[in-house]
C-alpha cells in the first residue's frame, strides 16, 4: 500500500527546505501532501499559499491559525486543534516538520499524542534562543530524525534518541541552490521591478524574547546601511513578536534605494542570492544558505547565535557602527569559498533513500532513553 506523507508548513523559509524533501518522495511514488498554515496564510507575508498550491503532484490543505496580533501560545493552540481534526480524518503515514516553528512544534505534538510516525527536519541545531527551545521540543517528540551535520546528530543523541533514529542528510535547502534556479537575474529583476545592478540582501527577523527592543535595533541596523549610501533588496520579516516595530522602521526607508518585498518565489530568490555583493540580517540563510554559496554575511544580534561556521560568516550587533561599516567596505562584492558544512545539496535523494527502506515503516514508537557511553 502506498504511504501518505504529510508535510506541514508554515513560513515561506521553511516550505523552500521541505520542497526538495517532498518532491523526491513524490517522484519514488510516495503520496505526498502539505498542511499549510500560518504566515503563509496572511495578505501581509505575500499569501505565499500559493507557492505551495504550484507544486505539482501533492494534495494541499489549508488553515488558518492566526490573526495579526495573536500571542504565539495561542498560535500554538489554535494549530493544535486544526492539525488534529485534519489528521484524525486523513491518518497519515509520516508527519513531517521542520526546525524551530511554532508550528511544527504544534505538529509533533499532535503526531506524538496521536501515535503516529513524525519525522523532524535539522534537529539538533543551536541558535540560543526560544526557538531553540521549540526546536530541541520537537526533537524529543519526533520518532525520526534528519538533521544537517554530524554535529547536530551528536546533540540529538545527547538528548537520548537513539543513534539509528537519526539521519545526516545536509540542509535540504541547499538541493536547489545547488543547481540553476531556473530564471535569470535579468527575468528576477524585471519581475520585482529591481532597479539596481549592484545590490546587498537584507532580512531582519524579530527576536521573541527581545521584542521589547527590536524597533530600536532594526532603527540602528537600517539607519547604518542607508548611510552607506548602498542599494539593497529587502524581505520583510517573519510575524513573531516585535515584527510590527521592524516595519515601522522599514516603512520609512528610502525606496529609491531599499526595494521592500513581503515575501519572494524561492528559485528567485536563490537567483538573487547568487548574484548579490552580500547578505545582511538574522535570517537563517544568511548562516547556512550564503556560505555555501560563498557570499559574505553579516549576521546581526543573537537570533542565530553558534549556528555560524564558515569564514564567510561575520556577526555583530545592530548598533555596532564600526563593524557594518567595515563588512560594507571590505565584504561588498568579496566571494568565498564555498562552505559544505551543512551538506553539498543532496539531502533530497538520502531523505527518499531512507523512506524507500522497509525497516523505516516497521519500527514502533515507544521511546525509551539512549545514554551516550
Amino acid at each position: 500500500m502506498t504511504k501518505n506523507i504529510l508535510f506541514l508548513t508554515g513560513t515561506r523559509a521553511d516550505f523552500g527546505k521541505l520542497v526538495p524533501l517532498a518532491t523526491a518522495p513524490r517522484d519514488a511514488g510516495f503520496q505526498v501532501s502539505f498542511f499549510v498554515t500560518g504566515m503563509h496564510m496572511l495578505d501581509r507575508y505575500g499569501l505565499t499559499k500559493k507557492e505551495v498550491h504550484r507544486l505539482p503532484g501533492v494534495t494541499v490543505h489549508e488553515y488558518l491559525n492566526q490573526r495579526p496580533g495573536d500571542p504565539q501560545d495561542i498560535i500554538l493552540a489554535k494549530t493544535i486543534v486544526g492539525f488534529s481534526d485534519y489528521i484524525t480524518e486523513t491518518r497519515p503515514d509520516l508527519v513531517v516538520v521542520h526546525g524551530d516553528r511554532i508550528e511544527a512544534l504544534a505538529g509533533a505534538l499532535v503526531a506524538a499524542t496521536n501515535y503516529i510516525p513524525c519525522a523532524h527536519i535539522e534537529g539538533g541545531e543551536v541558535s540560543g534562543t526560544i526557538d531553540e527551545i521549540f526546536r530541541h521540543c520537537n526533537t524529543k517528540l519526533s520518532s525520526h530524525h534528519f538533521v544537517s551535520s554530524e554535529d547536530a546528530k551528536r546533540r540529538v543523541m545527547a538528548m537520548g534518541e537513539p543513534e539509528e533514529k537519526i539521519h545526516v542528510i545536509g540542509s535540504p535547502e541547499l538541493d536547489f541552490h545547488a543547481g540553476p534556479s531556473g530564471v535569470t537575474l535579468a527575468e528576477v529583476k524585471a519581475h520585482y521591478e529591481i532597479p539596481f545592478n549592484d545590490f546587498g540582501l537584507v532580512t531582519f527577523h524579530p527576536v521573541t524574547s527581545e521584542q521589547d527592543s527590536m524597533g530600536a535595533q532594526a532603527e540602528a541596523l537600517f539607519g547604518e546601511l542607508q548611510a552607506s549610501g548602498k542599494n539593497f533588496v529587502v524581505i520583510a520579516p517573519n510575524n513573531d513578536p516585535g515584527s510590527e516595530d521592524i516595519f515601522e522602521v522599514l516603512d520609512a526607508l528610502p525606496a529609491d534605494r531599499f526595494r521592500q518585498f513581503p515575501s519572494m518565489r524561492f528559485n528567485h530568490f536563490s537567483e538573487l542570492m547568487k548574484n548579490a555583493a552580500c547578505m545582511i540580517g538574522n535570517s537563517s540563510a544568511g548562516v547556512r544558505e550564503a556560505p555555501f554559496m560563498g557570499l559574505a554575511s553579516l549576521d546581526i544580534g543573537t537570533r542565530q547565535t553558534n549556528r555560524a561556521q564558515a569564514a564567510s560568516v561575520f556577526s555583530c550587533e545592530a548598533q555596532d557602527r564600526a563593524a557594518i561599516q567595515s563588512f560594507l567596505t571590505s565584504q561588498w562584492g568579496h566571494k568565498h569559498a564555498p562552505h559544505t558544512g551543512f551538506g553539498e545539496g543532496c539531502a533530497a535523494d538520502r531523505f527518499a533513500k531512507i523512506l524507500q527502506d522497509d525497516g523505516f515503516w516497521d519500527d514502533g514508537l515507544q521511546k525509551s532513553f539512549h545514554d551516550i557511553r
